[in-house]
């Protein structure tokens, strides 16, 4: 295995496979999004996560409103699939977040985290109370919670409060695409995102720390493991439709890094 962290009491290896290219959300072009969906189907997904337990991988990151990803997340839970789920929960699908919460607790989520479009929102209007019925409502059911969010300030907000258990810290402000302005990758950002989780004394999660496949593979690896915390981890989703072997190179490349 990865060498790993404890992570909120679980055991967490510092690289965790996510499902954007799953759900055919490339951060790309539309051409892209389709050619990531159409090659995920479940069982290339189930495949996925097989090939990254057995590469040292022991816990994957799926939202849960893409129906052939969370329906395949039932299943590989269900079926005793031995890596431990991270889910980014919406309600959109559901009467309430605690009743979205309440499902992926069922379903067998260690860990949960919301997502970022909402705090982004609960930083705009200053008002926290929705944030606040949710986290309670997590604690009821012992369900660990987090929040995603698309800037720094979104995160710095959200920790003064000390509500959450865990920052989900997207390393390039791509919130511009849930305003209607579309993708905005820029370079300045990064910087900017892991001085923001050196600031946050919680365990934090960075995403998108290759920017959508824009930024080197290894370089972006050698980066965001020099600049997070000791305890935190990255998330980084995998297209084996781009190359079979993706998940045992990523995985070689952070064995390598943290091996140093």
């Amino acid at each position: 295995m990865l060498p790993t962290v404890d992570f909120l009491g679980l055991t967490m290896t510092r690289l965790l496979i996510g499902a954007n290219p799953f759900g055919g959300y490339s951060h790309q072009n539309e051409a892209r999004d389709v050619e990531m969906r159409t090659y995920a189907t479940p069982e290339r997904i189930l495949e996925t996560w097989q090939r990254a337990w057995d590469a040292g991988i022991n816990t994957f990151v799926t939202n849960n409103e893409t129906p052939h990803v969370i329906d395949t997340t039932r299943r590989y839970l269900a079926e005793g699939g031995p890596m431990q789920w991270i889910g980014q929960i919406a309600w959109q699908q559901f009467p309430s977040m605690m009743h979205a919460l309440d499902n992926a607790k069922e379903i067998g989520a260690a860990a949960c985290y919301t997502h970022g479009g909402y705090a982004d929102k609960f930083f705009a209007e200053q008002d926290a109370s929705e944030l606040e019925k949710w986290v309670a409502h997590a604690h009821s059911i012992d369900l660990p919670i987090g929040i995603a969010g698309h800037a720094p300030q979104v995160h710095d907000w959200v920790h003064s409060l000390d509500l959450v258990d865990f920052h989900v810290v997207c390393i390039f402000n791509c919130g511009s695409l849930h305003d209607g302005k579309g993708d905005r990758f820029q370079l300045a950002d990064l910087a900017r995102a892991y001085e923001c989780i050196a600031r946050i004394d919680k365990p934090c999660i960075a995403y998108k720390i290759m920017a959508a496949g824009r930024i080197d593979p290894l370089m972006a690896f050698e980066y965001a493991f020099d600049h997070i915390k000791p305890g935190d981890v990255v998330n980084v989703g995998m297209h084996r439709g781009d190359k079979d072997d993706m998940v045992e190179e990523n995985v070689g490349m952070v064995r390598n890094i943290l091996g140093r």
